[in-house]
């Protein structure tokens, strides 16, 4: 197949101009229920035609998912590498997460390791991240890896109309999941989910001293498995939808 019959929708140049080691590129999406196929491509270019460092290639065949990948080169096809499964799953969310380093890519879908891929074209030549037209794209990205715990400023402060997405995977060992929304004087928003109780807390901490609990019971997370929190921010109250 031709690169130029994939029907690459999306194309975004990675923000320092071309790649670099140590950089995760990062893709999350809901694959489309009627896809047979997808792409999601390193590549040396936005044109038809450009060489592809890393194909990446989930296959919904004869009733078989499994995931291809390979290099275009110069006009051709290298030699594929495969999984016998896919962890891509039709009209569900997944994230792909590719770590550059010296000698391969690192490859992991919803936060496990599936695929070292060595460096058939110098890292040095890509720049542009493409995603085909079966995916709906959530976020698509280049940068360094997030480590949790994690701290970060809101530009210009929490505003009505404004939305929060987190996206995670929970570890098999994990007690909780946590976030929270800060201000100069405590917690505005404080949520946890505790695994071991099965229960979500809500709360508020101001000048140290914390509110009355919201619990709830039914962790909406699974271990192992990837989530998506969207925070929702009204004038009167914050919704959370998980």
């Amino acid at each position: 197949m031709a690169a130029s019959e994939q029907q690459l929708a999306i194309y975004k140049p990675v923000s320092d101009n071309f790649l670099q080691e140590g950089k995760h590129v990062i893709i999350i999406g809901l694959i489309l229920p009627d896809a047979n196929r997808l792409h999601v491509n390193l590549q040396c270019g936005s044109d038809s035609d450009a060489d592809i460092a890393l194909h990446i290639n989930p296959r919904y065949e004869n009733d078989s998912a499994h995931v291809m990948y390979s290099t275009y080169k110069n006009g051709t096809w290298g030699s594929e590498q495969s999984t016998p499964d896919s962890p891509f799953v039709k009209d569900k969310l997944f994230a792909i997460e590719i770590l550059v380093t010296k000698e391969v890519y690192k490859v992991s879908a919803n936060g496990k390791h599936v695929m070292d891929y060595e460096h058939r074209i110098p890292i040095t030549q890509v720049h542009t991240i493409s995603v085909d037209q079966n995916i709906e794209l959530e976020f698509i990205g280049y940068q360094k890896s997030l480590l949790v715990p994690y701290k970060t400023l809101i530009n210009g402060g929490l505003q009505p109309g404004n939305n929060i997405l987190i996206y995670g995977v929970p570890n098999t060992d994990s007690k909780r999941v946590e976030f929270n929304l800060r201000h100069r004087y405590g917690i505005a928003f404080h949520y946890l989910s505790l695994f071991d109780e099965n229960v979500v807390v809500c709360n508020t901490s101001e000048n140290g001293k914390w509110g009355a609990e919201e619990r709830s019971g039914g962790v909406p997370f699974l271990k192992g498995q990837l989530f998506q929190v969207g925070i929702y921010s009204h004038p009167t109250a914050t919704d959370r939808f998980v």
